[in-house]
């Protein structure tokens, strides 16, 4: 478990010199559902980015190793995590699916895509989790389709409370690769952010998480 926790501060580090995550505590951005927030993710970003890339797809690929040897399909969540899970997919060499964020309004209206036999163990791969919400749409789409959901493992993470009650609820196991809080800190560390903002980034994620 060392080597896993060793990959979340260089996973912060390469978010922030690639812009994927920005942190703007003094000027707050307004996501689309209109909240004020010190923080912006973007993780398409990181498919831009090569080494960045493949060294998100390696974690992505030992931690499903380490925690899940047993599956047998790797799932993506549309859009954002559907390049993500297939770059996974091919390195384990497992055959993979994803699942749209609604059903199609023609043809089968299939919400889950790819072939898959009822039983199948099924790894989620997404790029984000805020409350999660949107993500756990997707493993309730996969349950209902008739695969086993073993856990669900994200990029990163907000830390919301909210989410790990969601997915408690939910009866589904769930990791990121990096976490708000190791984020800050590596912000601070790089001098990316002051010392007296980091009160006023956990007192915004306290405060968002109630």
């Amino acid at each position: 478990m060392k080597q896993i926790k060793d990959f979340e501060r260089k996973i912060a580090n390469d978010l922030l010199q690639i812009k994927a995550i920005k942190l703007s505590p003094a000027n707050p951005f307004t996501w689309a559902s209109g909240i004020k927030s010190p923080i912006y993710c973007d993780n398409r970003k990181i498919l831009s980015f090569p080494k960045v890339r493949n060294f998100v797809r390696d974690a992505f690929v030992q931690m499903i190793m380490e925690k899940y040897p047993e599956t047998d399909i790797i799932a993506g969540v549309a859009t954002g995590a559907i390049a993500h899970g297939v770059l996974v997919a091919e390195k384990l060499n497992k055959p993979f699916i994803y699942v749209r964020s609604g059903a199609k309004g023609h043809g089968l209206q299939n919400l889950v895509e790819g072939h898959f036999e009822s039983g199948q163990k099924v790894v989620v791969i997404e790029d984000l989790i805020s409350t999660g919400g949107s993500s756990l749409k997707a493993v309730e789409a996969l349950r209902e389709a008739g695969v086993e959901v073993l856990g669900l493992i994200a990029v990163f993470t907000y830390g919301f409370k909210l989410a790990a009650e969601n997915f408690e609820k939910a009866n589904c196991k769930w990791d990121t690769l990096s976490n708000y809080n190791i984020l800050i800190n590596t912000a601070l560390d790089i001098d990316y952010v002051k010392k007296h903002d980091i009160e006023m980034l956990n007192n915004w994620r306290e405060n968002y998480s109630k």
